[in-house]
């Protein structure tokens, strides 16, 4: 099994913490950002997109990294990480969804203005709306919180990838935040996941 990207991708942090959770042996390739790669030839013959991530798992290729994160926990993974049953499976994938279409671009606005640029670069205005966009996202995920320890239910699964990755970043930020009892103690038990810290917890850079 391959995957290629930067470590210090979002995206790409996905696949590498559910690799992790399955307990796969995986090779990474650095790809994308400085490292280049993903607009050349071969690559782009397995991903057009010339985007990161891309997985190769016996000769199947395969890119997005929700779908990758779906693919790998319906090949290896087990019950509760990808549910039996398809409302709790469905429950949990919404998600995942709702995560990488309601954060969008001012989530990349906040974390390129807050880790990428320079004092001298930063764009007050896109820190401001990025976080007055993610605060109330984030409140609906406390609010599920407070019913169940995880998004995906009562054990951690499918459903937490996405965020927990992008929380990872947003509870690094320097930023004020709100308190959110239930999100802040489901990102503890994130975070005390030895998958997690190796598929997820390196430098934001």
């Amino acid at each position: 099994m391959k995957i290629w990207g930067r470590i210090n991708s979002t995206n790409v942090r996905k696949v590498l913490w559910c690799a992790e959770e399955l307990n796969l042996t995986y090779e990474t390739i650095p790809a994308g950002g400085e490292f280049g790669l993903v607009n050349e030839a071969a690559y782009l013959a397995k991903n057009p997109n010339g985007r990161i991530p891309c997985l190769e798992d016996e000769g199947f290729v395969l890119w997005e990294s929700n779908v990758i994160v779906r693919y790998l926990a319906e090949k290896y993974g087990l019950t509760p990480f990808i549910p039996s049953d398809i409302q709790s499976r469905y429950a949990a994938e919404k998600w995942m969804d709702w995560t990488s279409f309601s954060f969008g671009l001012p989530f990349r606005n906040l974390f390129w203005n807050l880790v990428r640029h320079t004092p001298e670069q930063r764009n007050e205005n896109e820190v401001i709306l990025g976080i007055k966009h993610c605060t109330p996202l984030m409140a609906m995920a406390n609010a599920e919180l407070k019913k169940t320890p995880y998004l995906s239910g009562n054990h951690l699964g499918i459903g937490d990838i996405p965020l927990g990755c992008i929380a990872y970043s947003w509870f690094s930020f320097p930023i004020e935040r709100p308190s959110m009892p239930a999100l802040e103690d489901w990102y503890e038990r994130l975070k005390s996941r030895p998958a997690y810290q190796k598929g997820v917890m390196s430098p934001l850079t």
